[in-house]
């Protein structure tokens, strides 16, 4: 269901201080004031709730959500890449005073202090009885996993991190832990927060959104995975069975009408709060339709790799409904019920225009409904995109993009974790710990939905990256890593996964054929690619330096704290 707009006030130990933030859902709604002290002002039990509201309003920012998480996800990998302002990303030249890195490292570590200032003033509302025993231990389940899942992504982008885990004068100034360190306190964080959070299923309707015990388990499992801890891993990942299941049809996982379904573990909570403005709020986010092509939207700052697109095994769902190309139509339910590609006020503007605009006419001579055509792709005005994209941005038949009505922020939430996910980190657990078989028989569980009932006996990727036969995937490893690519790319796990496993330049170096030091874009190999002329279009092949696997440290925090040393690959 989705919620308003709110004021979150919180209290340091510290001393009395304000911060306003907004934040979404109807779990999260309370009353904000002006003027408090700690003992004066949590004495009832919304003023506990709202407290702690405030940690979840972290995630509730596009420029940390898309451009920080998902562009790391994604275009580290190569299976998508930037056009605009961050092309930097195509060739792993980020620098170290990109904006939403900071984005990321400052509002993760607000987050953070903000569950550091919430854990005593709990048990202090717990001790007093404003709180019952049950919500007092259920608001510090979500403290501890918040904190837990915030350095999860800290850790997981930059590597080492500094913890903090106090409030005190000396916050802000700590120098940075090991990776492993971290990893190691996550799972501390994450161990707590599972015994203390109830159920999915066990949660009030108002309360849907909220962390959850199988979300704590979820995510410890996954730092256990970090630390190699497989065995443990393991355990954690199935506890989450009977409370979670992949849903019928692939599809439907990046609905918008199936948001917070049975197969999503965590998810970021959005709201219309209808205002179509950049100075709108946290409550609406321009996610997805950046994503479009700028044919439709006007935008089409990111798009992907042919390649991707052609690795896809014949048969498999999850192609259309994760990457569509010249020729190809929306696959969304919503997208077909409000009328498809065609239904867009650009495409109808263009088609009906005199003459005509010859990119919104389709192959027969009709109002286009596809991504562009076979003989004309959507390359955008300057023909630098490949003329493929992420359907799984391509969503919400609410929006418009920069265009008819200029409905470009829009209410979707974003899945951060699904139970899809689990089961192949489950299969590489087990075949981590030497029951390949019982590896397999999960990954297939994963796959025989992916292809509507029964997934072929041999795994091959469709074609490679230059349109050469693909030959089957032998190895159970290797196999898992495909799963993860053909699963999650578009969403917010990919490169996370490649990484932590220690695949990463090795795997996309197999998948795309990249060249050490190769920083230009290239023409498409693929000569069996029907819609490739030959030119140029945004295609790149970098191979990923040695080190650029991590985000570099902020700059602007490194001027803030001079105890913060930088990842070596991007310098003093």
């Amino acid at each position: 269901m989705k919620l308003k707009k709110l004021n979150i006030l919180i209290v340091s130990m510290a001393a009395a201080m304000m911060i306003p933030i907004g934040c979404k859902k109807g779990f999260l709604d309370q009353t904000s004031t002006s003027q408090f002290t700690a003992d004066s002002y949590f004495q009832k039990a919304s003023d506990g709730i709202a407290l702690v509201n405030a940690i979840y309003d972290t995630y509730q920012n596009a420029d940390l959500l898309k451009k920080s998480i998902w562009y790391y996800a994604n275009f580290q990998t190569h299976d998508f890449y930037n056009w605009g302002a961050d092309r930097f990303y195509n060739n792993y030249s980020i620098p170290v005073d990109f904006a939403p890195i900071e984005v990321f490292w400052a509002r993760a570590y607000v987050g953070i202090a903000r569950a550091n200032s919430a854990l005593p003033i709990i048990a202090q509302m717990k001790a007093k009885g404003v709180l019952t025993a049950a919500l007092a231990d259920r608001l510090t389940g979500e403290i501890y996993y918040l904190r837990g899942m915030t350095y999860y992504y800290l850790a997981a982008s930059f590597g080492g991190v500094p913890l903090e885990l106090k409030t005190g004068a000396n916050a802000g100034l700590t120098a940075r832990s090991s990776q492993d360190d971290v990893f190691k306190q996550v799972a501390s964080d994450l161990q707590t927060a599972a015994g203390l959070l109830p159920w999915k299923e066990d949660l009030a309707a108002t309360d849907l959104g909220r962390a959850t015990k199988g979300a704590a388990y979820a995510y410890l499992g996954a730092a256990q995975m970090w630390l190699k801890d497989y065995k443990d891993a393991l355990t954690n990942f199935n506890m989450l069975a009977g409370h979670y299941t992949l849903l019928p049809k692939y599809v439907d996982v990046n609905e918008y009408d199936h948001q917070n379904s049975d197969e999503s573990v965590f998810e970021v909570q959005f709201e219309v709060a209808g205002t179509q403005s950049w100075g709108a709020g946290n409550e609406v986010a321009w996610i997805s339709d950046f994503s479009w092509p700028e044919e439709v939207s006007n935008f089409g700052y990111d798009y992907a790799n042919p390649g991707l697109y052609y690795s896809y095994q014949a048969g498999d769902t999850r192609k259309l409904a994760t990457v569509i190309g010249p020729g190809d139509q929306n696959v969304s339910p919503g997208i077909i019920a409000k009328g498809g590609i065609a239904s867009y006020p650009l495409v109808l503007a263009g088609f009906n225009s005199t003459p005509k605009d010859a990119r919104y006419v389709g192959a027969d001579g009709k109002i286009i409904n596809t991504c562009g055509t076979i003989a004309s792709p959507w390359y955008g005005s300057d023909k630098g995109r490949t003329g493929f994209y992420c359907s799984k941005m391509w969503r919400d038949p609410t929006l418009d993009g920069n265009s008819g009505t200029s409905t470009i922020f829009g209410a979707q939430n974003q899945i951060l974790l699904r139970y899809a996910e689990v089961l192949l980190d489950k299969a590489e657990c087990q075949i981590q710990t030497g029951d390949v078989s019982g590896g397999m028989a999960t990954l297939k569980v994963v796959r025989d939905r992916a292809f509507g009932g029964a997934a072929p006996a041999v795994m091959q990727d469709g074609a490679n990256f230059d349109g050469s036969a693909a030959t089957p995937i032998t190895d159970p490893l290797q196999m898992v890593y495909s799963e993860y690519r053909h699963e999650l790319s578009g969403e917010y796990s990919v490169f996370y996964n490649l990484r932590r496993a220690g695949v990463a330049a090795a795997f996309i170096k197999k998948a795309y054929g990249t060249v050490d030091n190769s920083t230009n874009p290239i023409a498409n190999p693929n000569k069996l690619d029907k819609s490739n002329e030959g030119g140029i279009h945004g295609l790149y092949n970098t191979s990923l330096p040695t080190g650029r696997d991590v985000y570099p440290i902020p700059q602007v925090e490194r001027g803030l704290n001079p105890n913060l040393t930088q990842n070596p690959a991007y310098g003093n």
